[in-house]
């Protein structure tokens, strides 16, 4: 089971079953009480409390910080 505490804006998550448009990867824009849920495929926004999502999620993939090498002067 995904820890929900660990969901932080940017990341995007897999839930189990597909948006009605087919997608699955949704972006996380919002923390707190609710969680809000944009679909990468379509755009369409959802608030959904803390509790339902928990069940829902399969996967969380965090953006990636690509080490940034200083300049030679």
């Amino acid at each position: 089971m995904v820890d929900v505490a660990d969901l932080r804006p940017g990341d995007v998550v897999r839930l189990k079953k597909p948006h009605p448009c087919g997608g699955y990867h949704w972006l996380v824009n919002r923390v707190g009480g609710d969680i809000g849920l944009r679909c990468q495929t379509c755009g369409h926004y959802v608030m959904t409390p803390r509790f339902r999502i928990l069940k829902r999620i399969r996967e969380i993939t965090r953006p990636t910080t690509d080490s940034v090498e200083p300049r030679a002067s």
